[in-house]
């Protein structure tokens, strides 16, 4: 079989190109990561020295002209979470327009001005996306399923903890893929129910096994006016009509709470520690013990604001040092550093509590040990982007199940 051709869009370090290409189904042929926040573009740096320069774009994607972009047959990336919400032009009839900056909108107008549209789509986010905004809970969600509708495709999606499967990292996200209906998978969606094609039938069902015990299964029609989903979608509800897990095709969604299914091999935070070599600066000061502990502790107390005015504060304790028994807890862009933090890992050692290393963090997310190793990249930006990078083996599981159902289709 032809390896899928594939654009990797908000590329991080790239993730999504090492789980697709680990495959041998996938090849990624153009990409593109900007950071708009700073002037080095450290992560796209790393990128090219990974992967090479050669078709790598290192521009703002909302200044990139489609006609730039090669035809693909596989769209993929992990999209900034943002307001997705979307506005009326007032000088001209063009109808309905994305917010400035708000980076889906990008990835709709690629969708939209290619001619020979992707076949399928692989996306990522934070699983927020499904409740927000607070006021409208699920609408951002709504205007991405509607919006991918109206441009032929339906639409597929699960959250899924890595660590439910065997993966070292507690870390729950949003994913979901779109067949366009001119591929055999989207056909194939027509014909089988949609609780049958997120249970049993689907990509996310066989890469990611769910049982049948089921809750809340619904289903209901999205309003076609995409302003109206803008202005009104569940208004001034307290929850989301988005479940878990879900499907939408031609205006209809079902969507049901499902829960994993595993029985295979699990990674747990002890086995990806480093035996030896560690820095002295990873270990923990004895000084600074106090403060983090503290940190980590309970609390029960009064604070004041810049402005004088005083409120209770409480928050529960953590685990600390974390459990090496266990997958870790989530990364978070501010692992890095050597200051005292609520929220770093600090694992236990012979040697005493240290920190976890940028080679660590490295594999809690399934990356190859030092990808993001290069010169005048700092420990501190490693671990961020670890932080904002997703867990390899989620996208390659992916990748073999969505190749397995073309090949079937």
């Amino acid at each position: 079989m032809t390896k899928l051709r594939v654009c990797e869009l908000f590329a991080g370090v790239g993730g999504f190109r090492l789980g697709l290409e680990k495959t041998n189904g996938f090849k990624v042929i153009w990409s593109n990561q900007w950071e708009p926040s700073t002037k080095t573009q450290h992560a796209s740096k790393v990128y090219e020295a990974r992967f090479g320069a050669d078709q790598h774009s290192n521009r703002d994607i909302q200044q990139v002209p489609t006609a730039q972009i090669p035809d693909h047959d596989v769209l993929v990336g992990g999209f900034p979470c943002q307001d997705y919400s979307v506005a009326t032009t007032l000088k001209n009839s063009k109808g309905l327009i994305g917010k400035k900056g708000v980076l889906w909108w990008s990835i709709h107008r690629i969708l939209e001005e290619k001619t020979n549209k992707p076949k399928y789509l692989i996306l990522e986010n934070v699983d927020r996306l499904l409740k927000s905004p607070v006021t409208q809970r699920g609408r951002d969600f709504a205007i991405m399923l509607n919006t991918l509708n109206s441009l032929g495709y339906a639409v597929e999606w699960r959250v899924i903890n890595a660590a439910d499967y065997g993966m070292p990292q507690r870390r729950r996200r949003i994913f979901f893929i779109a067949y366009h209906d001119q591929t055999n998978s989207f056909q194939k969606i027509q014909s089988e129910s949609p609780k049958d094609w997120v249970l049993k039938k689907g990509v996310f069902a066989s890469a990611f096994p769910v049982s049948e015990t089921i809750q809340n299964l619904t289903s209901f029609e999205l309003e076609k006016d995409l302003l109206k989903i803008s202005e009104t979608f569940n208004k001034n509800q307290n929850n989301t009509p988005f479940e878990n897990t879900g499907l939408c095709i031609n205006g209809t969604v079902t969507t049901l709470k499902s829960n994993p299914e595993y029985g295979g091999e699990r990674i747990i935070l002890s086995d990806i520690l480093q035996n030896g070599g560690v820095p002295e600066d990873f270990y923990i000061p004895t000084k600074d013990l106090p403060k983090w502990e503290y940190l980590k502790g309970s609390k029960k107390e009064v604070r004041t604001t810049k402005q004088g005015f005083q409120y209770n504060y409480s928050e529960g304790s953590m685990v600390f040092p974390d459990a090496h028994e266990k997958p870790s807890r989530t990364i978070i862009t501010g692992e890095g550093g050597k200051s005292p933090s609520r929220f770093k890992h600090v694992v236990s050692t012979p040697k005493g509590l240290r920190r976890l290393t940028p080679i660590e963090l490295e594999r809690l997310n399934m990356f190859p040990d030092d990808h993001t190793k290069l010169d005048g990249i700092s420990n501190t930006k490693r671990a961020f982007f670890m932080g904002n990078a997703l867990v390899v083996g989620i996208v390659e599981r992916t990748g073999r199940a969505l190749l397995k159902q073309i090949e079937e289709s």
